[in-house]
């Protein structure tokens, strides 16, 4: 699960508003209107999904549970920072890093249909957040065993994308599939593969997959391939 434009550092919306109105959230992040709609369960998928799109900010000390405040600590730093008023401890916040593979067979690549919010029923590349006790590599092989069940060789990154204003870090590894059958999990409605020609460009999920497949296809038509750093704005 990666929901692409989500956790940031800092709320852009505070969540009492998303709470009053879900419409103008889920038209303008991505989600489906009405998918929730009438059933028991809307309000708390709907907030789980929210705490994963706005980071909230650290209101309490780690350590001794004080309320902290947000100031630039007395230390030299020179951004505001989390600051406990008692123990005196700074709590920083830092971008999370999402890792995922461009996994291809001949010509075509392998695209995952989401079956998760944001951007249910759109196209992605398999990836999702990193998980701790793993390096980039793992996790990207692990978020493609989870979400499209493939069989493959991981090989050399090949993408990384900062998305600042989000606080997050996208890497994708190319991926050598050693089967064109698939067994996707519950994350993912179907998985495909899709010539150039074949890629839904207009029902992608995230900018970073797209900036990633066009640079691949271009890469594959050179026959080189690089590694590219792409700032996404």
């Amino acid at each position: 699960m990666w929901p692409y434009m989500t956790r940031s550092l800092r709320p852009a919306l505070p969540t009492p508003f998303a709470l009053r109105h879900p419409l103008q959230i889920t038209r303008k992040h991505g989600f489906t209107p009405g998918r929730f709609k009438g059933t028991t369960r809307v309000s708390f998928h709907f907030q789980l999904t929210l705490q994963l799109m706005y980071r909230s900010p650290i209101k309490h000390c780690k350590n001794c549970g004080t309320e902290v405040t947000y100031r630039v600590p007395d230390d030299g730093d020179t951004k505001e920072r989390a600051v406990c008023p008692a123990c005196g401890t700074t709590h920083y916040e830092n971008p999370l890093n999402v890792v995922g593979t461009v996994p291809h067979w001949g010509d075509q690549v392998l695209l995952c249909k989401r079956n998760i919010e944001p951007r249910w029923g759109k196209w992605t590349l398999p990836a999702g957040f990193m998980e701790l006790n793993e390096t980039t590599s793992q996790g990207a092989a692990r978020e493609t065993d989870e979400e499209a069940g493939a069989q493959f060789e991981m090989q050399d990154l090949f993408s990384v994308l900062n998305v600042a204003r989000v606080g997050q870090v996208h890497l994708f590894y190319r991926a050598r599939l050693l089967s064109d059958q698939f067994k996707p999990g519950h994350e993912t409605i179907e998985a495909r593969l899709f010539t150039e020609a074949e890629i839904p460009w207009d029902e992608l999920a995230f900018k970073t997959v797209k900036e990633t497949l066009v640079r691949y296809f271009a890469d594959r038509r050179s026959g080189v391939y690089g590694i590219h750093a792409i700032d996404i704005v």
